[in-house]
């Protein structure tokens, strides 16, 4: 799936909404946001938001969406620079624990997703598409260490939820801890968990 049919082109307006949105999600949460904190972080009218993007709820999706791009974006630059297979576990890590602040936005923005994917029927599609994205991003990370014998998996797409498993868990973790201190500890012990969890060598 590419990223125009995970999230449509925006307009530069519409992203500057929409970078206005992930900042005060991050700040209070989804079910605390409010079209005016929206309209008032961005420097614009309440009536211009809605114009946009017709609904709280239509806004809350788009920016789930632009954030999981970006994220997933930065993740394939990162690998495309790599072109050691065996160093793509660390490259992958350092594309994720980029920095205390932005992990820190991002986590607490994902964290709304998960909720709202369980709780609202219109966010069920788009934690199948982070699914298919993110697994679809570490099932090509493994499937090529695999295939260079620098990973030692049974079946690559087990692996990749596995994965998947273990970052999530080493970010929630982590944002319960003294996040800003302890960003560098948590991102070294998420990458040596993964090189065990994938067999690297």
């Amino acid at each position: 799936m590419s990223a125009a049919e995970v999230a449509p082109e925006l307009s530069p307006r519409e992203e500057a909404l929409v970078r206005s949105a992930y900042k005060v999600m991050s700040r209070q949460g989804g079910h605390r946001l409010s079209l005016q904190d929206i309209a008032d972080e961005a420097g614009v009218s309440k009536g211009l938001v809605l114009y946009h993007f017709k609904s709280k709820d239509r806004l809350f999706l788009t920016t789930m969406r632009w954030a999981l791009v970006r994220t997933a974006d930065r993740i394939r630059a990162r690998l495309a620079d790599t072109s050691d297979p065996a160093q793509a576990v660390a490259a992958l890590v350092e594309a994720i624990f980029v920095d205390p602040d932005r992990n820190h936005e991002f986590t607490l923005v994902y964290l709304d997703l998960v909720e709202h994917a369980a709780r609202v029927p219109s966010f069920g599609e788009l934690s199948a598409v982070t699914h298919e994205i993110i697994n679809g991003l570490y099932a090509e990370v493994i499937a090529d260490g695999v295939a260079h014998g620098v990973l030692d998996v049974d079946d690559v797409d087990d692996a990749a939820a596995a994965m998947r498993a273990y970052i999530d868990g080493t970010l929630l973790t982590w944002l319960q801890d003294d996040w800003r201190a302890t960003h560098e500890h948590y991102r070294a012990r998420c990458e040596a968990g993964l090189r065990r969890l994938l067999g690297a060598a």
